[in-house]
C-alpha cells in the first residue's frame, strides 16, 4: 500500500501501468530487427563476393576452386567474423546516431588489414583485387543497405512504433526535458513511459508521462514492468553510491542504463574514461582548433567546393538569369559577416530580395519573427517570387561555395553572423568565432529559421566544443534531406 502519498512499487494502479506498457513487444521488435540487419550483412556480402569471384575467377578458370574459391568463401568470413567482434549487431547501435556506421567501418577495416597481412603471409599474388576491390565494394554495399533499414525504422518510429521505453530518474526539470526531447526527436527511438522522482507521488504526471515511484526504487520497477532504458537525469539524490548500487541491481536485466552527465554539451571524441588511482574518471580533451585533422578539413572544404561549383555551374547560370529577369537589379548580394576569429567577409548569395531591401528593413522593424538577434519573416514583402524558391531549398546559398574555395568559410561549421550581431555577443557566445563559419552546420539540419536562438547558439556552440570529421560528414549528408524538406527556411 502506499504510505504518506508514496507509491508502493506493486500497488493495484501500479500494475495497471505495468499491464499497459508497450515494454514486451519492444524486445521482440529489437530481435527481428537485428536478425534482418544480420541477415542482410551477410547475403550482401555473399552477392558482392559471387560477383567479384565470378568476374575474376572467368579469367582464370582453371583455377577458380583453387584460388578464386577459396579466397571469396575466406573474405567472407574473415568480414562477417569481423562485424561480430566489433560489436556491429548490438541492438544498443542499430539504427542510433553515426555509431552504427562507425562500428561497421571500424570492422571493413579490420577486415581489410587481416586479409592484406594473410596476403603477405601466403605469398598470393591475388590479394590485392581482394583488398582494392572486394573490400570497397562491400563496403558501399553494405552501408547502402544499413541506410535503407534504417530510414524504414525510422519511418516506423516517427509512426509511434518501435521504440523503447524509458524511465526517467531524476528532478522534474531535466525529466521534463528530457521527454520534450523524445518527443521531438522520435526517430532516436526513445520514449518515456514511466517517471521517478524524489517524492514519487503517485497519480502524478509530468508532461502527461505517470510518475511511478521514487528513485530508490527504480530497480523494482525495471524488474517488474520490464523498461528497455533508465534514464538518470541530474538530481541531488543521485551521489555516486546510489549511482553504483543502481548500476548493480539492474544487472541481469535487459535495461540500459544512460547517465546525463554534467557536462551536457561536451560529447563525441572529447570525452573519455580513465581509471587514475582506482578512481573511474571522465578526462575532457581540449576542442582542437589547429593540426592535421583541421588540415585535412581544409583540403576538403577547398577540393569538395571546387567540386560541386564545376556540378552546380549550369544551374548557376540558369538561376542567375532568373534573377535578373524576375526584378530589377543584379544576380548576386553581397554582404559583409563575420568570420574566424572576428575578421570580417564579404558573402555572396543569389539575391532574393528586390533592389533596395536593406534600407527598408527599419520599416519592418516591429514585425520581426526572428528568435534573439535575427531578424526573419515569414512573409516578407521584399521578398522576390524566385527568391521564395531559392530560398525554401537553400539555392540562394549556392554562390557561398566561392567564400569555401577563398577559404573565408568552410562546407560546415557555425552560422556566419552579420557584424552588429557579433558586436551584441557576449563571451560565451563569441567562442563561435573560433572556427570558420559554414555553408551549412547542425543549425541547418535541425530547424533553420524554425529554431528559437538559444538552441540555434547551443548548436553553434557544440559544433566548436565537438566538431570532428566524422560530425561533418553526417551534417554534409543530412543537409541534403534539410534542403529538399524546405523545412524551416524562408
Amino acid at each position: 500500500m502506499a504510505q504518506g502519498g508514496l507509491v508502493d512499487p506493486f500497488s493495484s494502479a501500479h500494475r495497471r501501468l505495468a499491464d499497459e506498457a508497450i515494454s514486451r513487444p519492444a524486445s521482440g521488435w529489437e530481435q527481428r530487427y537485428r536478425r534482418t540487419v544480420m541477415t542482410t550483412d551477410t547475403v550482401v556480402t555473399a552477392i558482392v563476393v559471387a560477383a567479384i569471384g565470378e568476374f575474376f575467377g572467368a579469367r582464370d578458370a582453371a583455377n577458380w576452386h583453387e584460388k578464386w574459391g577459396i579466397l571469396a568463401f575466406g573474405t567472407e568470413l574473415l568480414v562477417l567474423g569481423s562485424l561480430a567482434v566489433s560489436r556491429s549487431w548490438a541492438p544498443a547501435v542499430l539504427g542510433q546516431g553515426a555509431e552504427e556506421f562507425r562500428r561497421l567501418g571500424r570492422s571493413l577495416f579490420t577486415a581489410t588489414v587481416v586479409l592484406a597481412l594473410g596476403g603477405i603471409a601466403l605469398t598470393s599474388r591475388n590479394i590485392k583485387l581482394w583488398i582494392f576491390v572486394a573490400i570497397p565494394a562491400i563496403a558501399l554495399v553494405t552501408m547502402t543497405a544499413r541506410y535503407v533499414l534504417r530510414l524504414s525504422l525510422h519511418k516506423r518510429r516517427n509512426e509511434g512504433r518501435c521504440l523503447r521505453p524509458v524511465l526517467a530518474a531524476g528532478s522534474p526539470d531535466t525529466v521534463r526535458d528530457l521527454i520534450s526531447r523524445t518527443r521531438k526527436f522520435p526517430h532516436l527511438g526513445w520514449r518515456v513511459d514511466g517517471v521517478c522522482t524524489t517524492d514519487g507521488i503517485e497519480g502524478d504526471e509530468l508532461d502527461g508521462v505517470p510518475v511511478v515511484g521514487r528513485l530508490e526504487d527504480v530497480a523494482k520497477y525495471v524488474e517488474h514492468d520490464g523498461y528497455r532504458v533508465v534514464a538518470v537525469t541530474p538530481d541531488p539524490h543521485w551521489t555516486p553510491e546510489r549511482l553504483q548500487r543502481l548500476a548493480w541491481n539492474l544487472e541481469g536485466s535487459d535495461a540500459e542504463m544512460v547517465v546525463a552527465p554534467v557536462l551536457m554539451e561536451v560529447a563525441g571524441p572529447r570525452l573519455h574514461v580513465d581509471a587514475v588511482l582506482g578512481i573511474p574518471l571522465l578526462r575532457v580533451s581540449m576542442p582542437t582548433f589547429t593540426g592535421g585533422r583541421r588540415a585535412i578539413k581544409a583540403v576538403v572544404d577547398r577540393l569538395g567546393s571546387a567540386i560541386l561549383l564545376l556540378l552546380f555551374a549550369p544551374l548557376m547560370v540558369c538561376v542567375g538569369l532568373l534573377v535578373v529577369l524576375d526584378s530589377r537589379g543584379g544576380a548576386f548580394y553581397r554582404q559583409r559577416r563575420v568570420g574566424k576569429d572576428g575578421r570580417e567577409f564579404t558573402i555572396l548569395k543569389f539575391r532574393t530580395m528586390v533592389a533596395g531591401a536593406d534600407r527598408a528593413r527599419a520599416e519592418l522593424a516591429d514585425r520581426n519573427e526572428g528568435a534573439g538577434l535575427l531578424f526573419k519573416m515569414r512573409r516578407d514583402p521584399r521578398v522576390t517570387r524566385v527568391g521564395t524558391v531559392l530560398r525554401r531549398y537553400s539555392i540562394d546559398e549556392l554562390p557561398q561555395l566561392f567564400n569555401v574555395l577563398t577559404g573565408s568559410m568552410s562546407l560546415v561549421g557555425p552560422r556566419p553572423p552579420l557584424p552588429e550581431e557579433s558586436a551584441e555577443y557576449g563571451p560565451d557566445i563569441r567562442r563561435r568565432l573560433l572556427v570558420k563559419p559554414g555553408l551549412t552546420g547542425l543549425w541547418q539540419i535541425s530547424g533553420r529559421s524554425d529554431l528559437p536562438w538559444e538552441e540555434a547558439v547551443r548548436l553553434d556552440l557544440r559544433y566548436v566544443e565537438d566538431w570532428s570529421l566524422a560530425l561533418d560528414t553526417v551534417i554534409l549528408w543530412k543537409t541534403l534531406r534539410a534542403v529538399l524538406y524546405g523545412q524551416g527556411a524562408y
